[in-house]
C-alpha cells in the first residue's frame, strides 16, 4: 500500500479480511501510517515506539509492526527509502550508500555523555547523517541509543580473546555485512564471517561460527543460552535511525509534521534518559545468566584503539571519501 499520498483530511479506506469498508467522513479521517522495526520486545525500540504512540494522541492511526514483521533491518531501510513503509526504526544499510559506514566507525565516543552529545537530540553528527539520507529520499527524525557494542564467544569454545590481534587466532566470528565491520575484525586478528542477523543464532548453536561481533547487551541477552563470554569492548556505539520517507513526509501538512515530530522528540528524549539504566540492568542480567562479562584492561584498550585509528580509519576514508570523513571527525572532535 502506498502511504505517500495519505492526508489527515482525505477520505480513508480500509481493507479488512478482503473487504473494503465504507469510506470515513473526510472531516473525521485520521492520518494513517505504518511504523515498523526489526527488534524484539526487550529492545529499546519497543518501549520507545509505545512512548511515541502515546505522545501522538488523537487524529492519527499507527499500524505498528515490531519484531521484524515486515522484514529485517536492511529490508525495512529499503522499504522506507521506497516509501512502502513510511516510518521505521532501523540501522544503516550501507549497500545503498557507502558513506553510511560512518555509523560503525570505531572508538568515536567513550562514554554515554559523549554519545548523547554526538548522536542525541541536536547532536553534532545529525547534520552529517541528514545530508546522506536526503540523497536516498529519507529524513532522519531522530537517533535512538542502543548501547556500546562488543563481541561474544559461544559455549564450548573455552577462549576469551583479549590481547589483540594475537589472541584473535583466526577465531571465526559473525560480522554484519558492513565493509568497516569486516575490516575491523580482520585487523583485530579474527576470521570475520559476514552473515545476516537472522542466521546468527543457528550458526552459534551449530558452531558454524565461534562467536559474534557488533553485539550490544540486549542482543547478548537475547542469545544468552548459546554464549559463554562477552567482551564489552565498546569499540562502537550502536545507535539507530528513526527514519521517514522524505516524499511522504514532505506531502504531510505543516500541522501533521509538527505533531508527529513533537511525538518523536518526546520518545527520543525518553530513550536517551533511560538507555544507560537499561544497559546497566541488562549487563547485570547477562552476568546473572552465567555469562562471563569482561572489559579490556587499559593496556589492551590502548592496543585496540591504536589498530583502529592507524589502520581502520584510513580504510574508512577510502570507502566514504575524505569529505565525509572530515565531517565525521569534525563532529566527533577527532584530530
Amino acid at each position: 500500500m502506498n502511504f505517500n499520498h495519505f492526508s489527515k483530511f482525505a477520505v480513508a479506506t480500509v481493507f479488512a479480511t478482503g473487504t473494503m469498508l465504507s469510506a470515513i467522513n473526510p472531516a473525521q479521517a485520521d492520518e494513517r501510517f505504518t511504523l515498523a522495526h526489526p527488534m524484539p520486545p526487550e529492545h529499546i525500540f519497543h518501549p520507545t515506539s509505545e512512548k511515541f504512540m502515546e505522545a501522538l494522541g488523537d487524529g492519527y492511526e499507527v499500524e505498528y509492526h515490531p519484531g521484524g514483521d515486515l522484514g529485517d533491518w536492511t529490508s525495512l531501510f529499503e522499504q522506507s527509502m521506497q516509501g512502502a513503509v513510511p516510518m521505521t526504526m532501523t540501522f544503516a544499510a550501507t549497500e545503498f550508500d557507502p558513506r553510511l559506514n560512518i555509523f560503525a566507525a570505531g572508538y568515536i565516543v567513550d562514554s554515554w555523555e559523549q554519545a548523547r552529545e554526538l548522536y542525541g537530540p541536536g547532536g553534532a553528527l545529525i547534520p552529517v547523517y541528514d545530508e546522506i539520507l536526503a540523497d536516498l529520499d529519507m529524513k532522519l527524525v531522530g537517533v535512538l541509543p542502543v548501547d556500546f557494542g562488543g563481541y561474544a564467544i559461544r559455549k564450548g569454545v573455552g577462549e576469551v580473546p583479549l590481547n589483540l590481534p594475537e589472541e584473535g587466532n583466526g577465531i571465526k566470528v559473525r560480522v554484519p555485512g558492513l565493509e568497516i565491520a569486516i575490516k575491523r575484525y580482520e585487523l583485530l586478528g579474527f576470521s570475520p564471517v559476514p552473515m545476516p542477523f537472522s542466521e546468527l543464532y543457528t550458526a552459534l548453536q551449530l558452531g558454524t561460527v565461534d562467536g559474534r561481533t557488533f553485539g550490544p547487551p540486549p542482543e547478548i541477552w537475547q542469545m544468552r543460552d548459546v554464549l559463554e563470554a562477552y567482551v564489552y569492548s565498546k569499540d562502537y556505539f550502536e545507535h539507530a535511525y528513526w527514519l521517514v520517507n522524505k516524499s511522504w513526509w514532505d506531502g504531510l501538512s505543516d500541522e501533521d509534521r509538527s505533531e508527529i515530530q513533537g511525538a518523536v522528540d518526546t520518545a527520543v528524549g525518553w530513550a536517551w534518559d533511560e538507555a544507560q539504566n537499561i544497559s546497566d540492568k541488562t549487563l547485570e542480567d547477562i552476568r546473572g545468566a552465567g555469562i562471563d562479562v569482561v572489559e579490556f584492561s587499559p593496556e589492551q584498550l590502548e592496543a585496540v584503539k591504536k589498530i583502529v585509528y592507524e589502520q581502520e580509519w584510513p580504510f574508512l576514508e577510502e570507502i566514504v571519501g575524505p569529505e565525509t570523513t572530515a565531517a565525521l571527525k569534525s563532529a566527533a572532535g577527532i584530530n
